[in-house]
C-alpha cells in the first residue's frame, strides 16, 4: 500500500509558487515611502516614526507573525492546488494489464444495489487515475473469450473510455485466453525486451468463478481485485429439459431443476407459461419446492437433517398438450432479494408444425378428397391404388391414408391412417388385426353407435362424436398396447397402433357407410389426426443454446424463403441486421444474451431460438478467495480503504481556513493597538 502522497497537478503548484512566494516577501522587504507633512506633535504617531527613516527603498527583514502566518497560508493553498492524494491500494505500475470480467456472475446486484461489472469498472477507473507519469496500461474484457479493448498507451482518456465500453454478457468464465492475450501484448512491448525491465502489473477485476481456474498462468504480478458479496441470495435454475411423449407424440413434459445459492433454506414458487400466457396446472399457476444452500458442507446437512427440517424438494415437471408452435417457459418466482436475473428464466422453443406431405390413395371418396384438400396442406396428393402398387414406393409423404385399400408394400418407417373396406377388410401385419369368424371371415358389426370417447386425446379433443352412426364397421381385435379412441356400442371404431416403426391410425368403417362426412367434426377429426401423426415422426423439441452461441443457419434452409440480401435478428438486447453472403452457409452473431431470439423473415428452424444460462458455476455467487492461476496473489476486496484519497480538500479545511482565521485575528488585533 502507498500511503505517501503524491502530486497530480505539481507542475502547477511550483509555477504558482515562484511567482507569489516571492511577491509576498518583497512587499516585506520594501520600506514604506510617506509624503512628508508639518504636524503639531508626534505623540500620536509613535508607532509610525519607525517608517519614517527612508534612506533606502529595502529594509532589513524583521520577524513578524502576520507575514510567518501569510506565508502558511500561501504554502496550503499551493499545495491544495498541486492536488496531493494517497493511495491505499496498489497504484498502477510503470505497465499495467486491466482484466474485466463480463461473464454472467458479475451482472449479479450485490454492490450497493449496482452490479458487479459497475464496481469492476469504478475500480478499474481508479486505477487508471493512479497511473504515475509516463506509464503505460492496457485493458482486456473477458468472459468465455477475451477482447483487447485498449492495447498499451499512456493515454488515460482512452483507457477510461475503453473501461465505460464494457457491457454484461450472460456467457460462462474463462480466463486463459484473456492471460494469453495479455502476455503476448506485453511480451511485444520493446521495454519487455530489457534485462532490467520488471514484470507487468496484471490486475484482475472478478469475482474468481472461472472454469479453467486448474489451467492457468500468467507472467506478472498479479492483483487479484475481489468483487461480490458473499452473503448474496440467489436462486436458480439450472437444467431444463423437453420432451415429447412417445405415447402422446402432442403431450410435452417438462422437466427443470432449481438451486439455491443463498445462506438459508427457501421455499420457491415455480411458474409455467406457454407464449407468455401462466398454465394453470392441477388448479394452481405455480409449483412449489424447498431448496436447501448448495453451499452447505456435509456437517450442516447432517445438523439439518438431525433437527427434522424438511426434505429437500428442487425439481418440478409439467404435462401440456401442444399442437401448434409455442415458446414453453418456466420461471422462478422468488424475487425478493434475489441479485442474479439471467437465471430466473429458463425457455424451450417447440417447432411449429410441419407443413405436411400427405397422400390419399383411393379409387374415388368425394368426402374425403374435398377433406383433405381443405386443409390447406403443402403437398396433398391424391393416387390410384394401381399406381401405388407401382415399382417405386412413395416416401417423401408424412402421412399416407389409405381408403378402403390395403397396401400391398410400405415405407421402411412412416404414419399411416386406413379407413376400412366394409365389404373387404383388410389391414397390413400390425398388432391390431381384424377379428374373424371360425370360418377365417371378417366379423362386420351392423347399425352401431357411439358409446364413448377419449374426449383428453389431441385428435378427438373437444369434439361431438356421440351423434355419429355407422351403418357397418368390421370388429378389430385390439392388443392391450394399442389406444381404442373412439368406443362404439358394439365395439372399438377407431384405435391408435404403434408396431416398430409404423404409427397407424385404424378407422374400423368406411365413412361412405356413415353420417360423419356430414359432421363438422369430420374435417376437424382429419386436421388432427394428421398433425399429431407428422408430429409423431418428429419428437425432438429444439434445445436451447448456450450464451455466446454463434448458430450457423445451411444455406439450404436461406434458399426455402426466397432471395434474401439481410436478416434481422431480434433479441433481448437489441436488433441486428446482419447481410446475407451470396454464398456458403450462415452464420449468426453471437446470442450473448439469456432470452428469445426471432430472425425476420422466418428461416425455417432458425425462427425462435432460446439462450438460457442453466450454468451451476455462474449462479453460484460466492466469490473465490483466491486468485486465478495463482493463489499467491494479492488479493483486494471491497471492504478494503478506497483506491485513492484526494488531500486538497483536507488540506483547505484543516490547514487553510484555521490559519486564514488566525491571519485575520492578528492582523485586526494589530490594528487596534
Amino acid at each position: 500500500m502507498h500511503w505517501f502522497p503524491r502530486f497530480d497537478n505539481w507542475k502547477a503548484g511550483l509555477f504558482a509558487a515562484m511567482l507569489v512566494i516571492p511577491a509576498l516577501l518583497v512587499l516585506y522587504f520594501l520600506k514604506l515611502r510617506r509624503k512628508e507633512m508639518a504636524v503639531s506633535s508626534t505623540f500620536l504617531w509613535k508607532k509610525a516614526i519607525q517608517d519614517l527613516q527612508v534612506n533606502a527603498p529595502f529594509q532589513r527583514l524583521r520577524r513578524n507573525l502576520l507575514l510567518l502566518l501569510q506565508l502558511l497560508l500561501l504554502i496550503a493553498l499551493l499545495l491544495s492546488l498541486a492536488r496531493p492524494i494517497a493511495n491505499y491500494r496498489p497504484g498502477a505500475g510503470k505497465m499495467t494489464v486491466i482484466l474485466i470480467d463480463r461473464s454472467a456472475s458479475m451482472s449479479a446486484r450485490d454492490i450497493d444495489g449496482h452490479s458487479r461489472l459497475d464496481e469492476a469498472k469504478k475500480r478499474a477507473k481508479d486505477l487508471i487515475d493512479s497511473m504515475p507519469r509516463h506509464a503505460t496500461a492496457m485493458v482486456i474484457a473477458f468472459d468465455d473469450a477475451a477482447e483487447t479493448l485498449q492495447p498499451l498507451t499512456t493515454d488515460t482518456t482512452a483507457l477510461r473510455n475503453a473501461v465505460d465500453r464494457i457491457s454484461p454478457t450472460d456467457r460462462k468464465s474463462r480466463l486463459k485466453l484473456a492471460y494469453q492475450l495479455a502476455e503476448a501484448q506485453t511480451n511485444f512491448n520493446p521495454e519487455q525486451l530489457r534485462s532490467d525491465s520488471n514484470l507487468p502489473d496484471v490486475r484482475l477485476y472478478s469475482d474468481g468463478r472461472v472454469l479453467d481456474a486448474d489451467e492457468l498462468a500468467v507472467r506478472g504480478n498479479l492483483v487479484f481485485e475481489k468483487i461480490g458479496n458473499p452473503a448474496s441470495k440467489n436462486v436458480a435454475i439450472v437444467a431444463l429439459n423437453a420432451k415429447r411423449n412417445y405415447e402422446r407424440p402432442t403431450e410435452v413434459q417438462v422437466f427443470a431443476r432449481l438451486a439455491n445459492y443463498g445462506p438459508d433454506p427457501v421455499e420457491v414458487p415455480v411458474q409455467l407459461s406457454v407464449d407468455g400466457d401462466v398454465v394453470d396446472v392441477a388448479g394452481s399457476k405455480t409449483r412449489t419446492t424447498y431448496l436447501l444452500p448448495e453451499n452447505w458442507s456435509k456437517e450442516t446437512r447432517k445438523e439439518y437433517d438431525d433437527k427434522g427440517g424438511r426434505a429437500q424438494e428442487d425439481s418440478v415437471e409439467f404435462k401440456l398438450d401442444l399442437t401448434t408452435a409455442a415458446v414453453v417457459k418456466v420461471e422462478q418466482m422468488l424475487k425478493d432479494g434475489d441479485v442474479l436475473a439471467a437465471d430466473d428464466v429458463a425457455q424451450v422453443v417447440v417447432p411449429p408444425p410441419k407443413s405436411l406431405a400427405v397422400l390419399l390413395v383411393t379409387d374415388g371418396n368425394y368426402f374425403l378428397e374435398k377433406a383433405v384438400n381443405s386443409l390447406s396442406l403443402k403437398n396433398p396428393d391424391t393416387m390410384r391404388p394401381t399406381a401405388y402398387d407401382g415399382p417405386e414406393v412413395p416416401t417423401k409423404y408424412d402421412v399416407i391414408i389409405f381408403d378402403r385399400y390395403k397396401p400391398k408394400k410400405l415405407p421402411p418407417a412412416g404414419s399411416f391412417v386406413y379407413f376400412l373396406d366394409g365389404r373387404r377388410p383388410d389391414l397390413p401385419d400390425m398388432r391390431l388385426k381384424i377379428g374373424k369368424d371360425p370360418a377365417g371371415k371378417p366379423v362386420m358389426l351392423e347399425d352401431v353407435g357411439v358409446l364413448d370417447w377419449k374426449r383428453d386425446h389431441p385428435i378427438l379433443k373437444d369434439l361431438a362424436m356421440s351423434k355419429l352412426y355407422v351403418a357397418e364397421a368390421a370388429k378389430l381385435d385390439v392388443p392391450q398396447e394399442d389406444v381404442v379412441l373412439l368406443d362404439g356400442l358394439k365395439g372399438p371404431l377407431i384405435v391408435f397402433d404403434r408396431t416398430g416403426k409404423y404409427t397407424n391410425l385404424v378407422v374400423a368403417f368406411d365413412v361412405l357407410q356413415s353420417n360423419w362426412p356430414l359432421k363438422v367434426s369430420f374435417p376437424i377429426f382429419l386436421h388432427n389426426a394428421l398433425q399429431y401423426l407428422a408430429i409423431g415422426s418428429d419428437m425432438d423439441v429444439r434445445p436451447s443454446k448456450e450464451p455466446g452461441a454463434t448458430p450457423t443457419i445451411p444455406r439450404a434452409n436461406l434458399q426455402k424463403i426466397g432471395d434474401i440480401k439481410q436478416i434481422k435478428l431480434k433479441g433481448p438486447a437489441d436488433t441486428k441486421t446482419i447481410k446475407v453472403p451470396d454464398t456458403g452457409d450462415f452464420v449468426l452473431p453471437a446470442l450473448d444474451h439469456v432470452g428469445l431470439y426471432t430472425t425476420d423473415p422466418p428461416v425455417p428452424q432458425f425462427e425462435q431460438m432460446a439462450v438460457n444460462l442453466l450454468d451451476a458455476n455462474e449462479s453460484n455467487l460466492v466469490p473465490s478467495d483466491k486468485a486465478p492461476g495463482d493463489i499467491n496473489a494479492v488479493t483486494v476486496t471491497a471492504q478494503n480503504a478506497p483506491a485513492r484519497l484526494e488531500l486538497w480538500w483536507w488540506i483547505v479545511a484543516v490547514a487553510a481556513l484555521p490559519l486564514l482565521m488566525i491571519e485575520w485575528w492578528v492582523y485586526t488585533r494589530r490594528v487596534h493597538l
